[in-house]
């Protein structure tokens, strides 16, 4: 039997298998094997890894956002199909980049990149259409697509406004199952094999949804017999495998309900009151500033203005930083040899009691603040 046909099978029996006391031990333990044979599934094969089979882009810009959709099924046409309103209109819309509105077979498929240019950030934009047609099966180019998608800092998914929430929970799921958690955070478990002494486990909380014993028998499943386990919050025998595995990457993801031109006024405020959604219509470009909005505060960017002794500031080339970044970091990306010469910085702006401010190294920059730096 097949990797794919053990995951068909475990997938039956855990639908099957009705939730209760008496079954938790034994949905853990398939949960545990589902997760081991998906791993196996993606993994990278020798013999296919080639030169010349890249589907990887590279990394430019300020920040990287993936376009993810759902291929629409077009009457009589083949099922894989990219709706003419989707991914291709929106790339066209938000980028200068043109991307065929057509049916593209998802093995033949090339990843279309874009750069949005939003606040002075330069925000590459990744068209991953396809990405239900098999990624999760490793079918076709699905390792490079899930790859291109792992790397991205923000998930957009373009959904149907009037195919309701189908779209959105088998995206959810197929993007689940090759460990891309959206909207997540990393569970606060604590876990570190050893090289002998047991299983040592502990919590700081009491645990609802898992126990030491089924802990036991998953790190059993993955042939872990030494080990240090550390609960800090209450999680779901899910999320201890996500640990487990440590391949899961974790990001925000907007929910971009299109088409809402089709529907009526109360579903679009419905939608629109959903956590982490925004409802848009590419056709008639209704909403699309306040998209460009909520992406900004989803990639968490700050733009940081520099100024030079005795000349007003440069407002015309921001430096563009992650929230939280310090006086240290604007000095790396000036000139990776700024930091050692560095004596202190003047700044203006909210991250100041008074302006000017003078700082050292650690002194945590925000949005627009103005920065003078002094060398030694």
């Amino acid at each position: 039997m097949g990797i794919l046909e053990k995951i068909s099978e475990i997938e039956k029996e855990i639908a099957r298998t009705q939730k209760n006391k008496a079954t938790e031990y034994h949905l853990g333990l398939l949960k545990a094997k589902l997760a081991k044979y998906r791993a196996q599934l993606l993994e990278p094969s020798k013999s296919s890894s080639s030169k010349g089979e890249g589907f990887d882009v590279m990394k430019s810009g300020d920040a990287r956002v993936a376009l993810i959709g759902f291929p629409s099924v077009g009457g009589a046409g083949p099922p894989l199909q990219r709706p003419a309103f989707s991914q291709s209109t929106f790339l066209s819309l938000m980028t200068s980049t043109a991307s065929e509105a057509a049916s593209y077979e998802f093995t033949t498929l090339t990843c279309i990149p874009g750069v949005i240019e939003y606040k002075g950030a330069n925000i590459q934009l990744l068209d991953l259409p396809g990405i239900i047609e098999g990624a999760a099966q490793g079918k076709g180019r699905g390792r490079q697509v899930i790859a291109v998608a792992r790397t991205a800092d923000v998930v957009i998914m373009m959904l149907d406004a009037t195919k309701g929430e189908v779209q959105r929970s088998l995206l959810e799921k197929e993007l689940g199952s090759v460990g891309i958690r959206l909207n997540k955070h990393k569970p606060n478990i604590y876990f570190k094999p050893k090289k002998g002494g047991g299983i040592s486990f502990n919590s700081t909380v009491t645990l609802t949804q898992c126990s030491e014993k089924l802990v036991q028998l998953i790190l059993h499943e993955y042939k872990i017999f030494n080990a240090e386990v550390l609960f800090r919050e209450d999680c779901s025998p899910d999320e201890f495998i996500d640990v487990l595995m440590g391949n899961r990457v974790y990001m925000p993801c907007l929910y971009v309900y299109n088409k809402i031109d089709q529907i009526s006024m109360e579903e679009v405020d419905r939608l629109a009151r959903k956590p982490d959604s925004v409802v848009i219509s590419c056709g008639m470009k209704l909403n699309l500033d306040y998209l460009l909005e909520m992406l900004w505060e989803y990639l968490a960017l700050t733009c940081i203005y520099t100024k030079k002794r005795g000349q007003r500031p440069d407002f015309t080339d921001a430096i563009i930083l992650r929230k939280g970044a310090s006086v240290e970091h604007v000095c790396h990306r000036i000139h990776r040899s700024l930091a050692s010469q560095f004596k202190y910085a003047l700044v203006w702006g909210t991250s100041t009691k008074y302006s000017p401010q003078r700082v050292g190294l650690t002194h945590t920059m925000e949005h627009e603040d103005v920065i003078q730096i002094v060398k030694k």
